[in-house]
């Protein structure tokens, strides 16, 4: 029969007499490798829905392109940069930004934040104003209102949508010569705080204003800005807009997308989804010393019918075959079983949100079932499991008496 080691190797699996010890080894290996498989899907599946959710809060913050300066900040020929996006048919909105350091007090309360001030339209290009918490998003009928970022206002306590009480904005004055009094430092302001909205890694102490705030606290002129965000009709024709707005505004920009402005970010996610990878890597390559124990004791228990298959005319490749199959289908029932049950858990959590990502947050955790993550897992335990089997398959002759 030309598949008689792989029935004999079904029938080791499923038989239910021989050694009890055997079966419970063999089945423990099976047992172990679902569990290995089955947390490697859904830490894998977990970070894919981190890298999701990282994706939607950064589009808040950075758009498909943006134009800088190459040569200090403020962008040059600003009212030649703006006809050429307008008359791009591939651009759907831009808006100018100005972004810099401020230190903001309330009262006796103070901290150091970034002020972004932005035209009308940057809602058009990176629609934060969906995400506001409570009041509302900057009317830009007074160039005091402003939008301010969570934890901020929080560590300031600073009422929101109240006219009476103002905070105040401190910008270093640029200049020369001596300091008799407070005026010749800071340029100030006072700010009316409309609303407030959520904060992350990239948002944290984020203040949104009108473009006027911040050219007043610059003490620059009106039609400048230190960058231009540009939002596409198709994300996907970036390169090709790139390269052409590259071409048409000359050396005097930098043009850069969205992937490399976050080139860093990305950069710390991948490396930490590798290193988690390898983690239960490693994790699945040690469940497969058990995969080796049960094919070890599967050959000690079944020496005697090794001995009647060689008798038989079985050749030692065929017997050899006979535990690699085993081996595998060990593997087998163990990846298959541990898939599924990785995927039930997986869409429990997306559709129940059960588990929290922290003690005081309704924040569950974001999990994103790929293709991509059933091969990763597959390939990695098929890898370590057929290399574990076929090694410890390679019995030897001399191993088995015939006398």
């Amino acid at each position: 029969m030309k598949n008689t080691a792989f029935y004999i190797a079904t029938r080791y699996l499923l038989a239910r007499k021989g050694s009890t010890a055997v079966t419970f080894i063999t089945w423990l290996a099976a047992l172990a490798m679902m569990v290995a498989v089955t947390a490697m899907f859904i830490i894998i599946s977990v970070f894919s829905g981190l890298e999701d959710l990282n994706q939607d809060l950064i589009s808040n913050l950075h758009s498909d392109i943006t134009l800088k300066s190459n040569k200090g900040k403020t962008l040059p020929d600003i009212d030649k940069a703006t006809k050429i996006l307008s008359s791009n048919k591939d651009i759907a909105h831009y808006s100018k930004v100005i972004e810099e350091k401020v230190y903001i007090k309330f009262r006796e309360n103070g901290d150091i934040a970034n002020l972004r001030g932005v035209d009308s339209a940057y809602t058009m290009v990176n629609p934060i104003d969906k995400n506001i918490f409570y009041g509302n998003y900057p009317s830009f009928k007074y160039a005091n209102e402003v939008l301010i970022e969570n934890k901020l206002d929080n560590r300031l306590a600073i009422p929101v949508g109240e006219s009476s009480d103002y905070a105040q904005l401190l910008m270093p004055r640029p200049g020369k010569g001596l300091v008799t009094k407070e005026e010749d430092i800071f340029n100030t302001s006072d700010i009316f705080v409309s609303g407030v909205f959520p904060g992350n890694d990239q948002l944290d102490n984020t203040i949104i204003s009108p473009l006027e705030l911040s050219q007043q606290l610059l003490n620059l002129p009106k039609n400048s800005a230190y960058e231009i965000v540009i939002k596409l009709l198709n994300p996907e024709n970036t390169d090709l807009v790139k390269a052409d707005l590259e071409k048409s505004l000359g050396k005097g920009y930098i043009v850069k997308t969205k992937s490399e402005e976050n080139a860093a970010f990305w950069k710390m996610i991948n490396t930490e989804k590798l290193f988690i990878y390898l983690i239960f890597a490693l994790v699945i390559f040690i469940t497969t010393f058990n995969l080796a124990g049960a094919i070890i004791i599967l050959q000690l228990d079944k020496k005697e019918q090794a001995k009647s298959l060689l008798s038989l005319g079985m050749n030692m490749r065929s017997l050899r075959n006979v535990y690699f199959y085993t081996g595998l289908l060990i593997i087998f029932f163990g990846l298959v079983s541990g898939l599924i049950l990785g995927t039930g858990l997986s869409y429990l959590q997306m559709e129940t949100g059960f588990f929290k990502a922290g003690q005081n947050t309704d924040l569950p955790f974001p999990v994103r079932i790929r293709l991509m993550n059933y091969f990763i897992v597959g390939g990695t335990a098929l890898l370590f499991g057929t290399l574990v089997s076929w090694i410890f398959s390679k019995i030897n002759k001399a191993n088995i008496s015939l006398n």
